[in-house]
């Protein structure tokens, strides 16, 4: 086990890649459990006006909540995973270096099962998106005819206030 400088250093620039692989994993984490967070404060919410009265739309709301959670749930077990997989892969390369081993096509299927994660993490990531974006667009508020965006739209029977000097 006679271990060389040089040998170190270039098993070290190879291991560079997967740690910035990992950065980027770590940072998907942090999104992806900011999300669920959201996702579980506003659960509450519609969870608390339900014990006060019932409501069908809050219950419909609460349905599209439950399946964003579950597939945010996917995809930091995915993203997990990934992470795993792309620190297996450090450690081999150390190993396999340091042992004189050679076990490039173990880091290759590693590698492939890491990418694989990772497409799985986005594409539940894309998922939960599309089903907000679509929950958001069943109940947008509609404006009456004539209101612009922005503006108080005030019953016909009211004037605008006037603010006092």
């Amino acid at each position: 086990m006679n271990i060389q400088i040089g040998d170190i250093g270039h098993t070290i620039q190879l291991a560079i890649a997967p740690v910035f692989l990992l950065t980027g994993i770590g940072t998907m984490l942090v999104v992806l459990t900011n999300r669920l967070g959201r996702i579980i404060d506003r659960s509450r919410v519609l969870e608390d006006r339900l014990d006060i009265g019932y409501n069908d739309l809050y219950m419909l709301e609460l349905d599209t909540l439950y399946k964003r959670t579950h597939l945010i749930n996917y995809s930091i077990s995915l993203s997990t995973a990934c992470g795993f997989f792309v620190c297996i892969i450090i450690a081999m390369l150390f190993l396999g270096d340091i042992l004189n081993l050679t076990l490039d096509k173990y880091i290759a299927v590693f590698f492939v099962l890491a990418v694989l994660c990772l497409i799985g993490c986005f594409t539940y990531l894309l998922r939960e998106i599309y089903l907000s974006a679509t929950a958001q667009i069943f109940r947008r508020h509609v404006r009456p005819p004539g209101a612009r965006q922005g503006t108080p739209v005030l019953p016909p029977d009211k004037t605008t206030p006037k603010i006092k000097d």
